[in-house]
């Protein structure tokens, strides 16, 4: 017989929540945002360079109930929500999202694709990442393709992605970063001769703020 915590999580009631805060959103087409994020625990690709690696094992963050989350969120002024990792598509997003349209707040999604999409979005990021390809399905639903450049080999990667996203997706380069530095000369070379890119910064990092 499955434990109840099982079915609350197969159900999306309750969510492996690692942290939750409001800051001001830091990369891609919606920086500079104010925004209420909520990171699941949990990831199924574990980059090498992620600056989140501590998000990765989900049993170190106890599911704790959808319904406080969304409590939790509702109570900034800001009407905007991002969903990261980890891995958010791990779990059933359908009752999170449902519980924030209801209440009028606008979700963002930050995935790398890998697995299948649920839930109801205003805007999907994608990130893919090699170790673990975007889904065909969830690339053509992404907003935003957002490819960090860790090495000149992720250009060519990049550009294999672009061609799964839709037509009307906006494409983003993002030097990792640790090699932002060395990273970004090539960065905006590539992108002058490659004008539908553009640049992605993690200007929270800039910014000193989470």
């Amino acid at each position: 017989m499955e434990k109840l915590t099982d079915i609350l999580l197969q159900e999306g009631k309750v969510l492996p929540v690692m942290e939750e805060f409001y800051t001001l959103q830091g990369e891609g087409f919606n920086t500079g945002q104010a925004a209420f994020f909520i990171r699941v625990g949990g990831c199924d690709v574990g980059c090498k360079w992620c600056d989140v690696k501590e998000s990765w094992n989900a049993t170190d963050f106890p599911p704790v109930s959808t319904d406080l989350v969304v409590q939790h969120a509702i109570a900034y002024p800001a009407k905007a929500i991002v969903v990261t990792g980890g891995e958010p598509l791990l779990y059933n997003m359908d009752y999170l999202c449902r519980e924030l349209h209801t209440r009028g707040i606008r979700i963002f999604l930050e995935t790398s694709g890998s697995q299948p999409l649920s839930g109801s979005w205003d805007w999907i990021c994608v990130s893919p990442k090699k170790d673990a390809p975007p889904l065909t399905d969830v690339a053509l639903q992404a907003n935003e393709l957002k490819v960090i450049i860790h090495d000149n080999t992720d250009f060519q990667w990049g550009e294999e992605n672009a061609q799964i996203v839709s037509s009307s997706c906006l494409l983003y380069l993002q030097p990792e970063w640790s090699r932002h530095e060395t990273m970004m000369p090539q960065i905006i070379s590539y992108i002058q001769a490659n004008p539908k890119w553009r640049i992605s910064l993690q200007s929270h990092k800039y910014m000193h703020i989470p």
